[in-house]
């Protein structure tokens, strides 16, 4: 049934000996959702991931996947879920066919069965015409959408992309974008990781944000964005540091982060009206104003807000 719950996450914790990498996360993911679940590297997020696809053992907490205890049925969870991880793992000495073919016998489908789902699929991803060529062949494009299908192969409630789209160039990418629709169009409910935040705007239904190994914000695309006010300050100056503790002091304004040698300045008000201000403010504390623009939030921004930072190495 559509809008009910697919993915149940309650309470999940994990821990690498005296490490917590986990702390408590819960979260749902509806049928037929695109959800996104982001986070800096060493946020906690592979191990979440590696959990629910059953890479790893559970430990604290309770999952069910399409109905599914995670604990007790992971044999009914791996036939309800369909994976592309973020490494490409083909085998470069098959063809396209063989490698559906292939995943369709590790899961015992019929023959008939099977030879009509490798047909649809490699319509789908445009791969008729490379059918019997080795994946050797293949560019990384083609490669990323003969993941996806095989992916699909036995018919997946719900599909795990693990950077989906890393690598890719411009072009391919926004062909990949145009496959991943098409497949939760069509009913099956994604949960994608990525560090592309523009990708995560433009596909997600909700996103959920992990750092430091708890959830810390969780809602659509443009609940998110809405969230840090109508527009976001970039101001560069003289001496960041001090009209950063300027604006503080004077505006109560503490939502302030450097940003390659720029404050970003999220101060939840129209940034038209209070922008004047702010530039006044700083230039009678005697700081050089080099330049300043305004824009409306984006999901990069969201990340930024959250996380401190917009990559964490």
């Amino acid at each position: 049934m559509k809008n009910s719950i697919i993915l149940d996450v309650s309470g999940f914790s994990y821990t690498y000996g005296d490490v917590q990498a986990v702390k408590n996360v819960s979260f749902q993911v509806r049928r037929g959702e695109f959800f996104s679940f982001l986070g800096p590297n060493g946020a906690g997020k592979t191990t979440v991931i590696n959990t629910l696809i059953t890479l790893l053992p559970m430990q604290e907490g309770t999952v069910t996947i399409a109905g599914y205890d995670l604990r007790k049925d992971q044999e009914k969870v791996r036939e309800s879920i369909g994976i592309v991880f973020q490494q490409i793992t083909l085998d470069k000495d098959m063809t396209v066919s063989e490698t559906l073919d292939f995943h369709g016998d590790i899961y015992q489908m019929n023959r008939e069965e099977k030879t009509r789902r490798i047909t649809e699929l490699l319509r789908m991803v445009e791969l008729e015409e490379k059918a019997h060529a080795l994946v050797s062949t293949l560019s990384g494009g083609m490669k990323r959408r003969l993941e996806i299908a095989r992916g699909l192969m036995t018919r997946p409630q719900i599909l795990f992309l693990d950077e989906p789209t890393i690598g890719l160039d411009p072009q391919t990418r926004q062909k990949t974008w145009e496959y991943l629709r098409m497949v939760n169009q069509q009913g099956t409910t994604i949960f994608m990781t990525t560090h592309y935040m523009d990708e995560a705007d433009i596909l997600s239904d909700s996103i959920a944000l992990i750092d430091h190994g708890t959830i810390i914000i969780k809602g659509t695309p443009d609940e998110l964005k809405s969230g840090l006010g109508n527009d976001i300050i970039y101001l560069e100056t003289s001496d960041n540091t001090a009209a950063a503790t300027r604006i503080r002091d004077t505006f109560g304004i503490t939502g302030i982060q450097p940003c390659d040698g720029r404050l970003l300045i999220f101060s939840g008000h129209n940034g038209a009206q209070i922008l004047p201000s702010i530039i006044r403010a700083v230039d009678e504390h005697g700081i050089m104003i080099r330049s300043v623009s305004l824009k409306k939030p984006t999901m990069d921004d969201v990340f930024m807000h959250y996380t401190g930072t917009e990559l964490r190495d």
